[in-house]
Parts: structure tokens; sequence; C-alpha cells
């Protein structure tokens, strides 16, 4: 379906909606929601230290477990992490993390890796990307289309990053790093918040959550939100043409009982860019999942998880592509023993999209083609002492493409004290031929890659965290991985066209990343990080490769981060952010410093008052560029906010 495009309809229909979700919240407030606690600014107090470390994440093992305790480079950004940032969408909400690339490159899009890769199409393709238990990779390149992902920020519990492999668990396209978003329970957004700014270039927000009680072992939530983002800067300081404007709007529902728990939630969205101008570049789609929980015993239980995804794409080259996604998981945790704790799993997804060429442009042959991906995994945790244990783990993948893929892990995990871990690991991940590796067809210049196989890692990482005191903590890891069958875009062996997709590029990368909180003292708080990344790749014997091995990423040596909070009088904050990122080599962009800032009020418990700067050492700086479109460069950013919880 052709997605089109009235600017004012639009905005008119997202006031609309805002509009009767608010009057409708305070309408239902008389059915017994008003006695539920309303969450308010002055309710996200700041966790401590020691809570921090004890905060239970899932990503590493597929199970609930300690943060200071899970055996991987994993970094988790809060609520509060979030809400004190002033972060206005999901990619700036990640630059919090030390143990990601972040850079945007357009007003709507963004290059986000983990150890390397971002591609020069913006469009990393080694990075597995979760809301709420549904990828949101692309099947045509295995990236994520940035501007087609967005919840209502107020809503996310907290952002789990593991930089390293996750294939054993999470499957293909885990290769570099798993970014795992999750929201809130309804049960826990009662009440309503409501978000309005604007910005110094014409940038505007507007969002309204309601989550009220059904019964007592029932509530849901329904939410709307929308903006207007500016244009971005050529290099010449010209005027991009690449407005954005987009609104979204859900719900969520959570159903409890004696052993069971229930979700049941979804979405749906709409954007625009360069909305002036006809025809331009749209987006839309939705979504909904559901998820089902039993707990069988306090060390056993069983979960099944289906959702239906719809992503609509519509260029102004004519391009028009649709892909819908079917998926349904299982997964069963259970102890084994007085040493064993073991889960095990298994998956199916269908992945069906349709696309449509423009005039002159590149197209898929076929045009259509259903991707179907099977899986069965498992893992077995076993405590050699009191404290020493070792993960075992295998994932058995199966997909159009290839057929078979065998993802193994072995994780070793020792804990020294009870405030301290090292752990190591030594894992094969894969990420799977994608619709443009195998399909992509431009006659007389690119004949596709009906030969291009997986692309293969084998990495190996070592780390250590500690929580050093009740007001410091550290955690370092250092990576080398060793890459086989890396894209590469040929020539024939005549040395003539068409090009061809292959898979003629291997080498290996390595690293140490690391970061810190340290409590000043207890209104004051610093937190820092750094990584480092060193590459060598190179194309196999007799390879005639177009582009070099450059094409396969375009990533900086270094980067670090360092973030202040300090709230005065227990009503005013103050949080600085100061972001180093080394230069990029292909296509070159200049190392740059940038430093963002806030100031947050708490006028009274239910309203907040906050003004932002973004990008604040330079009127605009370029951040990322791409061999297919124009360079942009970002925009300094005043903004003000108004937060109302109600």
């Amino acid at each position: 379906m052709k997605i089109r495009n009235s600017c004012a309809v639009r905005r008119r229909g997202l006031t609309f909606i805002l509009v009767s979700l608010l009057l409708s919240s305070c309408l239902a407030t008389t059915a017994g929601a008003a006695e539920q606690p309303i969450q308010t600014a002055a309710n996200l107090n700041q966790l401590s230290l020691d809570d921090l470390s004890a905060i239970e994440v899932t990503s590493v093992s597929r199970r609930a477990e300690p943060l200071l305790g899970a055996p991987a480079a994993i970094f988790v950004i809060t609520a509060e992490d979030i809400r004190r940032s002033g972060a206005l969408s999901l990619p700036e909400a990640l630059r919090l993390a030390p143990n990601l690339q972040v850079a945007q490159s357009s007003a709507d899009t963004y290059a986000i890796t983990a150890r390397g890769f971002n591609h020069s199409t913006a469009t990393a393709n080694k990075l597995l990307v979760m809301i709420d238990g549904r990828t949101v990779y692309t099947p045509l390149d295995s990236g994520v289309f940035w501007d087609a992902q967005d919840v209502m920020l107020d809503d996310i519990e907290r952002i789990e990053v593991v930089r390293g492999p996750g294939g054993t668990l999470w499957g293909a396209n885990a290769i570099n790093g798993v970014i795992n978003i999750i929201t809130r329970s309804s049960q826990t957004t009662q009440g309503g918040v409501a978000n309005v700014g604007g910005g110094s270039g014409g940038e505007k927000d507007i969002s309204v959550r309601y989550g009220a009680q059904i019964s007592d072992k029932a509530a849901f939530r329904l939410y709307a939100r929308g903006f207007d983002r500016a244009h971005t800067l050529t290099t010449a300081g010209l005027n991009g043409a690449d407005d954005w404007t987009r609104m979204q709007f859900g719900f969520r529902g959570d159903f409890s009982a004696v052993n069971d728990d229930v979700t049941l939630q979804g979405d749906v969205y709409h954007g625009a860019a360069n909305v002036d101008v006809t025809p331009n570049n749209t987006i839309g789609g939705g979504n909904v999942l559901t998820r089902w929980r039993h707990t069988l015993s306090d060390d056993s239980k069983i979960e099944l998880q289906a959702y239906y995804d719809v992503a609509q794409r519509t260029l102004v080259t004519g391009i028009t592509d649709s892909v819908s996604t079917y998926d349904i998981n299982l997964q069963y945790n259970f102890v084994w023993g007085d040493r064993q704790q073991i889960v095990w799993g298994a998956g199916y997804r269908l992945n069906q999209d349709e696309f449509q060429k423009g005039p002159t442009t590149s197209f898929l042959s076929p045009a259509s083609r259903g991707l179907r991906l099977s899986n069965i995994f498992i893992q077995d945790e076993i405590r050699l002492t009191s404290d020493l244990k070792i993960a075992l783990g295998v994932k058995l993948e199966h997909n159009t493409f290839t057929g078979t893929e065998i993802m193994p892990d072995v994780r070793l995990s020792w804990l020294p004290t009870a405030n301290s871990l090292v752990w190591a690991a030594a894992s094969r991940a894969v990420r799977t031929p994608a619709r443009f590796d195998r399909d992509l067809i431009n006659p007389g210049l690119l004949a596709g890659g009906p030969s291009f196989n997986s692309e293969d890692l084998l990495a190996y990482e070592v780390g250590y965290r500690l929580q050093a005191t009740s007001t410091l903590t550290v955690s370092l890891a250092s990576f080398y991985n060793d890459y086989d069958n890396l894209r590469s875009v040929e020539l024939s062996s005549a040395g003539r066209l068409p090009l061809m997709v292959a898979n003629g590029m291997e080498g290996h990368t390595y690293g140490v990343e690391g970061w810190a909180v340290y409590q000043v003292l207890d209104w004051w708080r610093l937190s820092g990080g750094f990584n480092t990344l060193h590459k060598a790749l190179r194309f196999k014997p007799g390879v005639r490769d177009f582009f070099g091995v450059q094409f396969a990423g375009n990533d900086p040596d270094y980067q670090f981060s360092v973030r202040s909070g300090m709230t005065f009088l227990r009503a005013v904050e103050v949080d600085l952010g100061l972001r180093r990122v080394g230069s990029l080599p292909s296509p070159f962009v200049k190392a740059y410093t940038e430093m963002d800032a806030r100031l947050g009020w708490h006028v009274s418990e239910s309203f907040e008052l906050s003004l932002l700067g973004s990008n604040l050492l330079h009127s605009s700086h370029q951040e990322f560029a791409s061999t297919s479109v124009t360079p942009r460069a970002i925009p300094r950013l005043v903004y003000a906010s108004v937060r109302w919880g109600f």
C-alpha cells in the first residue's frame, strides 16, 4: 500500500487524538484510577549505586540476573537517565550508553552500532535491536530503520545494551551486540503524563499517556505522541530540506493471576520527511504483540510470545516497500539439581516483503519473497564452585538462504569477592544474508549475490566489573573479533561489470572499553566511559573488490564521554554531558567534541519545567557521511519543555 501525506490533515488528526485521549483520561479517573499512585516527575527518584548493581537484566542469559553478576559487557540505561538527559528520541537516548557509536546523519537518520561496522549507508547490519522482545531489524539489509522506531520515553523501564555477540540466545544478526528496550508494565504507569515542548529550529513535541486499573489483576495504558523535527544543514550551511514529522499512538494491557501474567500491546505510526515538498519520503506501519508467562515454581517458568509487525516505506525515487513479520517464540527456564540453571526454547519467523522499484532505480528480483527463520537453542549454566560458573550454549537456526547455522557460546564467570566479577567468553555468531545481499539488481551494473553466504564471527572477550564502594562502580572489557566471509562487491574474474555481491573480505578487530559511575556527594553524580577500536580488514586472494575495505564500515578509532548530574534543594536539576568522537576515515568526517546541558525545575510534585541545550560548543557539526546522500551538519538546539503528571 502506497502511503500518502497531507501535513495539515495529519497535524489536525494528531491534535484531535491527543485532546480526545486527555479528555477520556480525565473522565476515566472516576472509574477508580484516582486511587492509584500517579507517576510524576518527583516520583522518579535516582537509584543508588547499590540499587543499580542489583538491577535485574535479561539480555545476557535470557533470564533475570543481577547486573553485577552478568558475564558480558553490558550497560543499562535507566528511566531516570533518559529523563534527566532530555533525550527527545530513542537514538538520542542511546547516546547515554558509552559502549555504542551513535551518529546522526540527517534529521530522521541515525547510524548506530557496537564494535564497528557502521555502514556508509547508515544501516549498520551487525546489531540486533528489540523493543519488548520484538525484533525491529529489516530483512532488506539486516539493519534498523531508526526513523520507524519510537516509544513513549516516559514508559521505558530500562535499555540493556550488550556489546559482543548474542547469537546463541538471540539468533542471527546479534553479531556485534544487542540492544533490548524494555517498557514498563501498565501496572506501574497509572495516572497520566503529558509532555509538551518546542525548540529553536521549529522543533515541536507533544505526548500524552494515561493508565488505569481495570481490576486488582488488570491494568492498561493508552498513549499518543507526535513531533516535528527541524531540518539539518548542508556542509555549506544551507537548508538540508530533510525536516521530519511523525505521529504514533498505542496501548498496553497487563493481566495477572496467581501463576500467570499476560501482556497485550500494540502501536501504529506514520511519518514523512520534507513535508512541504511533494512527493516526499514517507513511512507507516504498526505492530501487535502478546506474551504469556507461567510460573511453575520459584525456579521454573514458561514464556510464549507472538507478534505481528508491518512496515511500509515510500521514497521520492518511486521505490515502495512493505515488510510483514510474523513471529512466535517459546522459552522454558528451570533449575536442574543443585548446580545447573537451564534455559531452552524454539522459535519461528516469517518475513514477507513486497518491493516496487522506481522509474530509474535498482530493483529486487524476485519483487516479493518470503524469508523463513526457525531455531532451537539451549544454554546450561553450571555452578562449579561457590564463586565459579560456566555457561555452555548453542543455537541451531535455519534460514531460507543458507540453511542451518550453528552458533555456540561458552562463558566463564568468577566472583573473587562479593562485589566483583571476572568473566571471559568465546562465541560464534553469524549475519545471515539479507535481500540486498542476494536479490538487488541494476542491469549492467549489479547482478545481485546468488552465492552470498552468511558472514562469520569468532569472538573472544574478557571483562571485569567492580563495585569498589557504595559510591563507585567500574566496568572494563576487551575483545578480539575474527571475521570471515564479510560482504564484498566484486568485479568479474575478467575485471568487468556487472558487479556481484560475494564473501571476499576477512580480518579482525580488537579494542578496549570501560565505564564508571561515581557518587561524589548525595546530590552529585559523575559517570563516564570510553571505547577504542582497531580494525584490520583485507580481501581474500584473487578478489577484485570495487569499493575497498572501507565500505565495510566507517568507524572512529576512539570515543569517550562524561556526564554530571546535580540536584539542588530536591527541586532543581543540572545535567551536563560532554562527548568526544574520533574522526571517520571514509568518507572522511573530522573528530568533534560536543556538550549537552539540561536545567530542570520541579515546580511541584506533578509539574516540571526543563530547558535543554544540545550541541552547544558549535553552531553545527557533522557526525556521519554517506556515499549515497549529501553530507549533513547537525545544528545547535535550544529546547524547552513542560511535563505534567495528573
